[in-house]
């Protein structure tokens, strides 16, 4: 019986030691490191947080024996002002990335315009018009009203103006014109009006309404047959803005009426009517095709006779990247070279021509 009390005593005096062993070493190690209850009990983010600077006046004094290199880890509270802040990082960066990637377009269309606008035949007939680039970035209203007012208030244009103006007079057309400087100074001012409102409705008003581009858009390959048939569908088709996709050119056509619409104020008065409006507007829509074939062929013309490459060597660029129509119809909605969406959250890049 003593035996047995005495083997009690021995296992309680054991037990009490052990018990009073371990509390002290949990005190010690809440001593050394206070936040570590708190950081196992709190359930980790799902990805790892950046390194929390920690405030002086939140932070717990660390006992003598605390390591003098270690860093106290962030509070509960701070990691979960942290995480909240994660949180909503991405959304508060969406409009600004939104920002770039538009200011990105923007630009990158306003520097091709920029070499659009350099674009001279033989050095002096503006070319403005004609992009070498099969893919180019869309244009703004602004940058469209830029590309049209440019062209008609470049001095060629006021000298073609008054070139058909002196045709007209020496064939005797608009006869209620009359003759002499009176009548070339009438004929002028209705051969510069009559191509001014065609610019502005054609090339800037209505595709800005309707979101088409203006541009004639060189093919450069294939074989003549095919290139001929793009260029003079492209008078009745056009891409549309930003989806590059083709549609009826209902710019270029209304553009046409509209213009001649606007000449019956100042056409003499048996030359005003529906009849009169139609056909001019038919007859300018034919001389546009005639236009977009040579803005078609000019470069090899160039390169030919006169060794020079008015694409800069943008055609070799086109010429070495697949075809994006495939080589079949030119007109069919392939994904568009240039507006294809870039990596989220990246701006898009200025790609040469992929054909």
């Amino acid at each position: 019986m003593t035996s047995r009390f005495i083997l009690l005593c021995v296992c309680l005096v054991a037990g009490a030691g052990f018990f009073c062993g371990n509390t002290s070493l949990r005190a010690q190690t809440l001593e050394e490191h206070p936040t570590a209850v708190l950081i196992a009990n709190t359930e980790l983010p799902d990805a790892p947080l950046p390194q929390q600077t920690q405030n002086p006046a939140s932070t717990q004094p660390q006992s003598s024996q605390s390591p003098a290199s270690g860093q106290q880890p962030a509070s509960s509270s701070g990691s979960s002002a942290s995480s909240g802040s994660q949180a909503t990082s991405p959304d508060a960066t969406k409009p600004s990335t939104e920002s770039t990637t538009q200011k990105s377009q923007h630009d990158l269309a306003q520097e091709q315009l920029k070499e659009q606008e350099k674009q001279r035949v033989l050095g002096i007939v503006p070319n403005f018009n004609t992009s070498y680039v099969y893919g180019a970035a869309s244009l703004t209203s602004a940058q469209k009203f830029d590309l049209a007012i440019k062209t008609e208030i470049d001095p060629v244009s006021f000298g073609v103006a008054g070139f058909v103006a002196l045709l007209g007079q020496a064939e005797g057309s608009d006869y209620g014109y009359g003759g002499g400087i009176g009548g070339y100074a009438k004929r002028y001012g209705q051969t510069y009006a009559d191509n001014f409102d065609g610019e502005m409705w054609g090339n800037w008003i209505l595709p800005s309404l309707l979101h088409q581009d203006p541009r004639y858009f060189r093919l450069g390959r294939g074989s003549i047959k095919r290139r001929i048939l793009y260029a003079l569908g492209t008078n009745v088709i056009c891409r549309h803005d930003n989806t590059g996709k083709w549609e009826p050119n209902y710019s270029n056509v209304g553009g046409n009426f509209i213009s001649g619409a606007i000449s019956n104020l100042y056409l003499p008065q048996d030359e005003r009517g529906i009849s009169s409006t139609v056909t001019g507007a038919l007859v300018i829509t034919a001389e546009g095709g005639a236009g977009s074939l040579f803005q078609e062929f000019w470069p090899d013309i160039s390169r030919h006779f006169l060794h020079k490459d008015p694409t800069h060597g943008q055609d070799a660029i086109n010429r070495s990247q697949p075809d994006p129509t495939g080589g079949g119809n030119p007109f069919s909605n392939h994904p568009h070279p240039q507006i294809q969406q870039a990596a989220p959250g990246q701006p898009k890049q200025d790609q040469p021509d992929q054909q």
